[in-house]
């Protein structure tokens, strides 16, 4: 997805002067057509393409620490020299462009090729597989091509569709505002013309550790030198009467998105079992598509055990004003074709039932291979496992997290793919530490939060700012440690964030 770029600025093709960009400072303008982004550091000046790959972000206001400059919307980083993308959820690079002083003025004279350092790659690797084609799985794959891996490299995903922006599944496309063909992460084509052997479909039942084998439900063995675990997680499933019924859904595939987005034709009311982030961003993409909507959830109070009171108590007056229907502090007690019949006895309503109620690590082939598990597959810094040659990344993997001192894991799509690039350059050997601090957003109609860090409690909350004026930061610590910031329209004080954790 990406927003439409208004030129403005000065032209640079024709000059400025030199005294106009101080040390340290970056100035928006444009050449030969394009958005282009300037930075002084020191005696170098930088020209780069001023929006991000990624949605579309205006660079220009975000942030330039040392030789990259950082994304104000979902925290991309590139480098100034390079244009190289090093920070997901950004995976193409952004433009470099000659620049040229000429007594006291300064000249953009179009884009260059800029060179990128020969990547060291550990020898004797012929084959790598990784399993998972979701974030994690993905971004390795493309890391290693990138980093000059050139031997055998396998992806086996057991989706049928090649991997997708899943952040885009509960968003806008799951809301009518994104076409389909925005939501793959790469075209067919791609895979082939960097010889990565996409598998779908494929579902792995075991690994022969011994014998440096992955076994597929159709007989296959695929042998490796090395191995990424990038299974994921599964939604937890219903056990309730009716929770097979056609019009009940989960939403973690393209496939599941599809599938509600056919019943939208005919549905007119629905029912969101789950107050988590799935669950009212789904809540949100069917109140745009024009249905009512309800949500039903155990909790008090939405999102409190991620965000707090205060939030959880601002996330749900944001839907309520937008007309979804809250009944809290309940559960489905059973569905029928025409309706939920709720834990107190009431029935709602509904064509169209959407099931969010959390997710569980897909840790059954770690389990049967041996590894260290421990409410997730257990990883040092480097992403390698108790067992040397198979690394694990994303929503598996239990890691050691500098900032809190603990053994976290964390379920967002942006530490996935950070995540999977990591253990990449780690098995051609770079020794690269998963030291990045977590990062995820979460839209909700106008609304977008962004949260770095990591808080699974606290003990105090600041908020600096006004919730009810959508401009807020708040500050989550635990015995005087800052843990985790969430804010709200304060973009560059959520990168700022991100660099003081």
């Amino acid at each position: 997805m990406s927003a439409e770029t208004t030129l403005s600025g000065p032209d640079l093709s024709q000059g400025i002067a030199t005294s106009e960009l101080a040390d340290g400072a970056q100035l928006l303008g444009h050449a030969d057509g394009e958005a282009v982004l300037l930075v002084k550091r020191g005696d170098e000046v930088f020209a780069v393409g001023a929006t991000c790959t990624h949605y579309g972000g205006p660079l220009a206001e975000g942030l330039v620490v040392g030789d990259t400059v950082r994304c104000p919307w979902h925290h991309a980083c590139f480098s100034l020299r390079t244009g190289e993308a090093l920070a997901a959820p950004a995976l193409n690079s952004i433009a470099c462009f000659d620049v040229q002083q000429r007594g006291e003025r300064l000249y953009v004279l179009g884009k260059k090729q800029a060179p990128r350092e020969a990547a060291t790659v550990k020898s004797g690797l012929p084959s790598i597989v990784i399993v998972g084609g979701g974030a994690a799985g993905h971004a390795a794959a493309e890391m290693l091509r990138r980093e000059s891996y050139i031997g055998q490299l396998t992806l086996l995903s057991a989706d049928s569709a090649p991997p997708v922006d899943r952040p885009n599944l509960s968003k806008d496309y799951l809301a009518g505002t994104a076409p389909e063909e925005w939501i793959p992460l790469r075209p067919p084509e791609f895979f082939a013309s960097q010889k990565i052997e996409l598998t779908l479909g494929a579902h792995v039942t075991s690994i022969d550790v011994e014998g440096k084998r992955v076994l597929t439900a159709d007989g296959k063995a695929y042998e490796y030198t090395m191995l990424l675990l990038a299974t994921g997680a599964d939604p937890v499933r219903l056990s309730i009467p009716g929770a097979g019924l056609p019009h009940v859904h989960y939403l973690r595939t393209l496939d599941d998105s599809r599938a509600i987005i056919e019943k939208l034709g005919s549905a007119k009311r629905a029912v969101v079992l789950g107050s988590g982030f799935i669950g009212l961003e789904a809540a949100a993409s069917l109140k745009k598509r024009g249905l009512d909507v309800h949500v039903v959830s155990p909790d008090a109070r939405p999102l409190e055990k991620v965000l707090g009171p205060e939030l959880g108590d601002f996330v749900r007056a944001l839907h309520e004003q937008n007309g979804v229907v809250f009944h809290l502090g309940k559960q489905a007690q059973s569905i029928a074709e025409s309706g939920v019949t709720l834990s107190d006895g009431s029935r709602l309503e509904a064509d169209l039932v959407i099931v969010g109620i959390g997710v569980r690590p897909s840790l059954s082939l770690a389990e049967g291979a041996g590894l260290s598990v421990e409410r997730g597959v257990v990883v040092d810094k480097y992403l390698e496992t108790s067992v040397p040659g198979i690394f694990a990344a994303g929503d598996i993997a239990r890691w050691p997290d500098p900032h809190t001192g603990q053994q976290i894991r964390v379920e967002h799509w942006a530490v996935a793919q950070r995540q999977g690039q990591v253990a990449a350059r780690n098995m051609l050997g770079q020794r690269v530490a998963g030291d990045f601090v977590p990062f995820f957003w979460s839209a909700h109609y106008d609304v977008s939060l962004s949260y770095v860090g990591h808080a699974e409690k606290w003990d105090r909350i600041d908020i600096e700012g006004s919730l009810e004026k959508r401009d807020a930061k708040l500050t989550y610590s635990l015995a005087g440690k800052k843990l985790a910031v969430v804010t709200l329209n304060r973009d560059l004080e959520s990168l700022r964030a991100e660099l003081e954790l």
